[in-house]
């Protein structure tokens, strides 16, 4: 198959104009079908109509071809190139229909198709995004050739069907809908099958939520929740670009094994699934889905109205739509805290990305192609993107960014655009020259470094308060940081709080990288000195050797959440650099977090102490006394904890995780209903989390996995299982599960990433030890069988990630030296392998 250039895009846009595509799909034998019938009639025009004569070539990936037609005349099906099909002597206007036989996946790319095995019933839906609209239907897969869509779709009798525009059943089965406005192709979509739906309206929008019938009763209960999200930022995003929702009925439809963790597809958005909580989940999760809810609705200003022209303009798609759903959920829903949830995971994320061998700038020069394009959905797309808006917003002021982005949605609309044409439109509302701050935050990559120099006088107060911003030595970039340093205090027992804010300009030009504090001169020190207070800047941060030494201390005792979300970041980010021992981070973790009220914080600490800190960080000499202690902790907080809170469920949930063979007989009274803290509910999700380390402690084993599975026979099960199966501490076990994973081409990717997921076990170092040449041996092998989609999860998943040794780090080494790596095989192993190196260092 051919990916698609950068360099074959801009020639193919500049050729032709797609005035729209007709698609008609086949579904009715999905039941019982792995195939669909597809025609596609595409009405294109050359943009420069004296020039007739000119070739082009538009894609399709069909299991088989009936008929190929171009202005009337046939095509040899045998000219089809892989996924290219030749188009030659065009006409001014043209014509081209295709009809085809198309396979449905099971990887979540194209037309996927799933059984629910609880009641057999088979559910579709249309994933188009990157270059996967060639799977379903004949198109010139590129995102600046936008067209109206007109579909229609036949589908067994009693289904539910929903697509991009409004639409109408014209005969049983048969659906046809609205003209759409344009869309790029990676935009269409289609779902279909007996699905759940729940609707409503707002502000003349029509409302819809979809899910699968199993998991009707679980939507039902959340479907006010979520109405009232999507109206709350729907009424914010009107208020803010002045611009309604431009594309009519606003459906949101959950969907089973869903690639990624939703889809902006104008009019119908599609979400992963376990976004519809069958158990008991916290606040935390459930602001996370409003976050997600407003992030989708983003997109349909940034992405579907105003579309990039190429994959190189990414950010203006996913920075932005990160940006505004933390800021719209903080603003317009109950979840007010969504900066803090921000700081202490999100952020982190970016600042992970952004160190790694595979670093790229938010807004790439260029991308060549498509697949290196897919590469660059990582934090720093996402994260560290949003981070920069969330400054050059400050930097600019509100009204001027509200102004530009007004202006850019008009100039725009229906349309693409590029960084140029943003900056532009924001450079005239500001009255400020943006190609500087471009140049720094877009275009380079890696982050910053600050870190507090202090002389204290004899009385204990500031004598001088100095910044040095450094950079890493192969991206020497220093850059202009928005900076706020706190103060807090004050000295003896009880709250600390803020005693003193000052805000400066990090200048990256000050000698040394050193910018003086002189307004905090003759300040009392207090406890801490806290940079990058309020979370302003893009950076990482440092503290004193005093204030550090002093955090198990202090940092309980802080009153604002969100200055603790900004302390717990730097620790983890300390700790991942070897520039503090992780046995200090679990010191501060079992100290402080049973004081932490900001359940959001107390999730992402107690994660990055148990999954990195402990298992990966941590010798294994210190593992299983570390382990206790953690679990203790979570033990005390899960007791004082109000019964049936997400803070208990937390707690649970840690303690579980942290449990070693000690206390496996808690764990099983807890799956036997024996002993359970009182409003603690063991609901299934809970359960499988319960055995799922039973089985990992060798207290538990295929028959446990077995009954929990017929007692549990929904879709998650299944993942429950096959990655339960996977953890079993049996050699046999191993071996099924490692040609799951490297040689199954049948089973869903979900399931197989599943057995990846459970396969590597600290505790299992031994028994899976032959496993890790393994991998380096057979994972291009399978990434060569699989879609890239299905490849990148899997590889990923199955990179054995506890084998912490110089000894993994050669063997990783050994593959990348190879000419004949896949280049997202390669993305994964190198950013999964620095992981691994800093694992190394920091047990050293």
């Amino acid at each position: 198959m051919h990916t698609l250039t950068r360099d074959e895009a801009v020639t193919r846009a500049s050729l032709l104009r797609v005035d729209g595509y007709d698609i008609e799909l086949d579904l009715t034998a999905a039941r019982t079908s792995t195939e669909f019938t597809s025609t596609t009639r595409v009405r294109f025009s050359l943009r420069e109509p004296a020039a007739p004569g000119a070739s082009t070539f538009a894609e399709l990936k069909p299991a088989a071809v009936s008929d190929l037609r171009l202005n009337g005349r046939p095509l040899d099906p045998a000219s089809l190139d892989g996924n290219r099909l030749p188009l030659t002597d065009l006409e001014a206007s043209n014509e081209l229909v295709a009809t085809t036989t198309m396979r449905y996946s099971n990887t979540g790319e194209g037309l996927h198709r799933f059984t629910d095995p609880e009641d057999g019933e088979v559910y579709l839906y249309a994933q188009t995004f990157l270059d996967d609209a060639q799977r379903i239907f004949a198109c010139f897969d590129q995102p600046d050739l936008k067209a109206p869509v007109r579909l229609t779709v036949q589908a067994p009798a009693g289904w539910v069907v929903r697509a991009n525009g409004a639409g109408r059943r014209t005969a049983p089965g048969r659906f046809a809908f609205a003209e759409t406005p344009p869309l790029a192709t990676y935009f269409v979509t289609v779902v279909a099958g007996p699905y759940h739906v729940i609707e409503d309206s707002h502000d003349g929008i029509p409302l819809g939520l979809l899910c699968r019938r199993s998991l009707a009763p679980h939507l039902t209960a959340d479907a006010a929740e979520i109405f009232e999200v999507t109206k709350a930022c729907l009424d914010r995003y009107h208020e803010l670009f002045a611009d309604r929702y431009p594309f009519g009925t606003y459906d949101q439809a959950f969907v089973p094994e869903f690639n990624a963790g939703a889809m902006e597809n104008p009019g119908c958005v599609t979400f992963r699934d376990e976004f519809v909580y069958r158990s008991a989940v916290t606040d935390t999760e459930r602001e996370l889905r409003a976050v997600v809810i407003a992030h989708e609705m983003a997109h349909m200003w940034f992405g579907d109205l105003v579309t990039m022209r190429w994959w190189d303009d990414l950010w203006l798609n996913e920075s932005f739509a990160e940006y505004m759903g933390y800021r719209i959920t903080a603003e317009a829903t109950r979840f007010t805290s969504a900066w803090t949830s921000f700081a202490v995971g999100r952020k982190s994320w970016g600042y992970a990305a952004d160190q790694r061998p595979s670093t790229h700038p938010v807004a790439p020069a260029e991308v060549a192609d498509t697949a290196l394009a897919l590469l660059n959905f990582d934090g720093i797309s996402y994260a560290k993107g949003a981070s920069v808006l969330r400054q050059l917003v400050a930097w600019v002021g509100e009204d001027a960014f509200r102004t530009g982005l007004r202006a850019y949605f008009a100039a725009h609309a229906y349309a693409n655009a590029s960084l140029a044409d943003l900056l532009a439109a924001l450079s005239e509302a500001s009255g400020r020259d943006l190609a500087g701050w471009a140049e720094l935050w877009l275009r380079r990559e890696q982050v910053n470094t600050l870190r507090p120099h202090v002389t204290l006088g004899a009385d204990g107060r500031f004598a001088q308060v100095t910044l040095e911003q450094t950079a890493p030595a192969d991206h020497p970039t220093l850059r202009p940081h928005r900076v706020a340093v706190g103060v807090y205090g004050p000295d003896g027992a009880g709250p600390i709080v803020q005693l003193r804010r000052v805000e400066v300009d990090v200048d990256p030009a000050a000698p040394d990288g050193r910018t003086d504090l002189p307004a905090l001169v003759g300040t009392p020190a207090g406890r801490l000195l806290l940079v990058n207070d309020g979370d302003l800047t893009y950076a990482k941060v440092r503290f004193t050797p005093n204030d550090l030494a002093a955090l198990p201390d202090v940092l309980p005792r802080i009153a604002d959440p969100l200055a603790r979300a900004v302390i717990w970041a730097a620790a983890a980010d300390a700790t991942r650099d070897a520039d503090w021992p992780a046995a200090d981070y679990l010191t501060l973790a079992t100290t402080a977090l049973p004081h932490e009220s900001q359940l959001a914080i107390l999730e992402d600490a107690l994660r990055f102490a148990r999954t990195t800190a402990l298992t990966r960080y941590l010798a294994p000499e210190g593992r299983r006394g570390a382990a206790a202690r953690l679990h203790a902790m979570c033990r005390a907080v899960l007791t004082q904890a109000d019964p049936g809170s997400g803070r208990q469920l937390s707690a649970a949930r840690g303690a579980i995780g942290c449990a070693g063979p000690a206390e496996a007989p808690i764990l099983a009274a807890w799956l036997a209903g024996d002993d359970v803290p009182a409003g603690l509910v063991v609901d299934p999700e809970l359960r499988w989390t319960l055995l799922h380390r039973l089985v990992v402690l060798g207290r538990a084993g295929e028959a446990e996995i077995t009954a929990e599975g017929q007692r549990d026979r929904s879709a998650r099960a299944a993942e429950h299982a096959a990655r339960a199966r996977a953890a079993l501490a049996d050699p046999a076990a191993k071996a099924r599960a490692w040609e799951m994973i490297v040689a199954d081409d049948v089973a869903s990717a979900r399931l197989v990433a599943a057995s990846a997921e459970g396969f590597w076990q600290p505790e299992q170092d031994e028994l899976t030890a032959d496993y890790v040449d393994r991998y380096f041996e057979q994972m291009p092998a399978m990434t060569s069988r699989r879609s890239p989609h299905a490849a990148r999860q899997i590889a990923t998943a199955a990179y054995p990630q506890y084998a912490v040794s110089s000894a993994t780090l050669a063997a990783a080494r050994a593959l990348l030296d190879r000419d004949d790596v896949d280049p997202l095989l390669r993305r994964v192993i190198v950013d999964a392998t620095d992981e691994l190196r800093r694992a190394v260092r920091a047990r050293g």
